[in-house]
């Protein structure tokens, strides 16, 4: 089977690089793509970025080539928005759209209330950071207790809250690729706020809910690795139908 490149953005204050474990759990035609973000990771000595629309334009910029083979683009919580943005604008610089998208663990573009967006437009203090950090609960206290950890992370994660604090959503044409929504069943978004996701393609469309909270792809990783393959094994077939 012709290979297929998966982007995968990552969540908030994370690396790229929490991926690559997804390489020995994915079949071999799919090539796991961990996209680091400036600041984060690989790149930690680059300037971190809190406004989304001029990183994503630099994203797409960095993205083009693995465009221009069959791909998909996953993205979890804040790298949600990342990926969903990042197709708008790899088809903005005239790159096919990939074959999916898949989008875990946040609510529809046009359905964010109550994410917080109005308190994290600001900087958060250190304290308050922590504190949104436990309410997720993918944090452990220990984690969360050490001082020299916190301060390399904290940092970070506050850059990316601004990011998703500070997104505005503008209305463009429909993508065409299809969409399929992953949540926890006790995350923070409505079947209504994910359902709104639909509006975003004329392609596809499916939502799958697993237990859990706001990491549930770290509790059920095989099963979501699972899922994609399946999912992208079924849009090969189409795609192949329809050529």
């Amino acid at each position: 089977m012709t290979l297929l490149n998966l982007l995968c953005l990552p969540y908030s204050g994370a690396s790229a690089m929490v991926y690559t474990r997804w390489r020995s759990g994915l079949p071999a035609w799919i090539r796991v793509c961990p996209v680091e973000l400036p600041g984060h990771g690989a790149r930690m000595g680059e300037v971190l970025q809190t406004e989304l629309c001029p990183l994503v334009r630099q994203l797409a910029l960095e993205q083009c080539q693995a465009a221009t083979v069959p791909y998909a683009l996953f993205g979890h919580s804040v790298g949600a928005l990342l990926a969903f943005e990042l197709v708008h604008e790899l088809r903005h610089l005239g790159c096919p759209e990939p074959l999916a998208l898949f989008v875990s663990g946040m609510a529809a573009p046009t359905r964010r209330e109550d994410y917080h967006a109005d308190a994290w437009r600001e900087p958060r203090s250190d304290c308050e950071l922590i504190a949104d950090l436990r309410s997720l609960d993918g944090t452990a206290d220990d984690l969360l207790a050490n001082q020299d950890l916190m301060n390399l992370m904290l940092p970070i994660v506050r850059a990316d809250f601004l990011l998703c604090g500070r997104y505005v959503y503008l209305e463009r044409k429909p993508l065409a690729c299809a969409l399929h929504v992953l949540a926890g069943q006790d995350d923070r978004a409505t079947g209504d706020q994910l359902q709104a996701w639909r509006q975003e393609t004329t392609g596809d469309f499916s939502m799958r809910t697993f237990p859990g909270k706001h990491f549930f792809i770290h509790h059920y990783e095989r099963s979501i690795l699972d899922h994609i393959s399946e999912v992208l094994a079924s849009e090969r077939v189409e795609e192949r139908a329809g050529n």
